[in-house]
């Protein structure tokens, strides 16, 4: 293999990998190299990131890189999930386990704060949606409930930039990421003072914020030492998972929202700048940063989270499949009961199946009762979220929307696309599944000098990757589910 090739380490909620690629004759070629479990730890009550084990797999990956491609790497880059952190201290060491975002300690946070600084000048400074878990509610129920943690922390990094710095010892904050905070000023690109004076967090606790595609330096002596690697560049690349999947999105022309589909589902379009309005506020949109000064102009949805959990609950022995869920949710009738995935009691209930069951229950539904009618509500549901949420988009933004790009993970959920192909009555266009690593990896090779602009990089993955188109079939059933549904969700 070339010696031109690149890491991308893609740490999801549920699961890691490691993926090698490199771009050659016009295509990026891909391969995966490691796969690894992960999720939340349960510790004095609270729910953590266990980050030494994730460092230690990508240590792994990198040592297996080295070996595949018999050279090292011309760079690396890590993107995760958004709005969680961890705190080092004036010796540069990492005080404690970063918190997961579904923890229960922001629980009622966020009114509380707004008696500080009101709902509406929150979301005028950053032009952020509202959920609990965002960073700004994380700090704020951090310096009530256990304030020492904060005055003892002298930097906080975001998951990506902290593994960067312990794989350089450099500190910044990838601006992707950053604006998944709500503390980010989406229209300056800086940290919003007046959101930092209301918490009571010092600027000096926050670092510089670098573009998508900036090369933080070599990774570290230390790192050569356990990896073999030595000189690899170490990428900002665009680390916020979602900004990576969408700069992948292998569209054309500007008639297409996307849905990166995973354990979220982030529904949206791409805007030159960002769209904050009362009308955005009150259908709690978000504006977060995406790739070469874009605006990723979307909704956060429950996605297959809610199928993730009740897998986990059903498993016995060896944990169902997620094609045997959805063939056996084939067989059970249409349109039975609807869930709203973002409704609170899905965030993390003890047992997801139940919730949903008591969901059904207090709408004045027949609650799903078999494995396989659970299966159907979530993904009607979803499909017809999606639906509400794309007609919100265009009264939002005035874009025409003739297409749906479904990227991630749940893009092999064929079940899922082709009921938002029915629900939206648009052709849905699946795949590719490992958006997030591509765009990662294409992210590298911007910064490496090696592709000039996104445009090159959709170009380049339209030739390199087949997606699957899934149409619609103009069932008037669709259009019955789908008031019945805004009924039961009260939207």
């Amino acid at each position: 293999m070339e010696k031109n090739f690149y890491l991308a380490f893609d740490l999801g909620a549920e699961s890691g990998r490691t993926i090698l690629g490199r771009l050659e004759n016009g295509r990026i070629l891909i391969r995966e190299l490691t796969r690894f479990p992960n999720g939340p730890i349960q510790v004095l009550g609270h729910l953590h990131w266990n980050i030494y084990s994730l460092f230690e797999e990508i240590k792994k990956g990198m040592r297996t890189g080295l070996l595949e491609a018999g050279t090292p790497p011309a760079s690396l880059a890590v993107d995760t999930w958004g709005v969680d952190f961890g705190l080092l201290g004036s010796d540069g060491t990492v005080l404690g386990l970063p918190y997961a975002y579904r923890d229960s300690r922001t629980q009622g946070v966020m009114a509380e704060f707004f008696e500080l600084l009101p709902r509406n000048e929150v979301y005028e400074h950053t032009g952020i949606q509202f959920l609990p878990f965002n960073t700004l509610f994380q700090l704020f129920a951090a310096i009530r409930r256990s304030p020492g943690s904060i005055a003892q922390a002298a930097a906080l990094l975001f998951m990506p930039d902290l593994f960067s710095y312990l794989l350089t010892g450099e500190k910044a904050s990838e601006f992707t990421i950053a604006s998944t905070s709500q503390l980010l000023d989406p229209r300056t690109r800086n940290w919003d003072g007046q959101l930092l004076s209301a918490l009571g967090i010092p600027p000096r606790l926050l670092q510089n914020i670098v573009s998508p595609a900036t090369l933080l330096g070599p990774v570290g002596p230390w790192i050569s030492q356990e990896t073999g690697l030595r000189e690899t560049a170490v990428i900002a690349t665009a680390s916020h998972d979602t900004a990576a999947a969408i700069a992948a999105i292998p569209a054309s022309g500007e008639d297409w929202a996307y849905i990166s589909s995973g354990t979220w589902s982030l529904m949206g379009v791409e805007l030159g700048s960002p769209l904050i309005n009362p009308a955005a506020l009150s259908a709690n949109f978000t504006n977060e940063g995406g790739i070469a000064g874009s605006t990723r102009f979307l909704k956060n949805i429950a996605g297959l989270w809610l199928l993730q959990q009740c897998r986990k609950e059903w498993a016995s022995g060896s944990a169902l499949g997620y094609d045997e869920l959805t063939r056996l949710a084939r067989e059970v009738s249409a349109f039975n009961a609807f869930i709203d995935p973002d409704c609170p009691d899905f965030l993390n209930p003890p047992n997801m199946a139940e919730a949903i069951r008591s969901y059904c229950r207090r709408t004045g539904q027949k609650a799903p009762q078999s494995l396989a009618e659970i299966v159907r509500c979530i993904l009607e549901s979803l499909a017809l979220k999606y639906r509400w949420t794309l007609e919100e988009l265009r009264r939002l933004t005035g874009k025409t929307i003739n297409r749906i790009h479904i990227i991630g993970g749940g893009s092999r959920n064929e079940m899922l696309c082709q009921f938002t192909a029915e629900a939206t009555n648009l052709p849905v266009l699946a795949g590719p599944s490992e958006a997030t690593s591509i765009g990662n990896i294409m992210g590298q090779a911007m910064a490496m000098g090696q592709v000039g602009s996104v445009a090159d990089v959709r170009t380049i993955i339209r030739d390199s990757f087949v997606v699957k188109p899934f149409g619609p079939c103009g069932s008037a059933e669709w259009d019955r589910a789908y008031a019945r549904f805004r009924e039961v969700a009260g939207l």
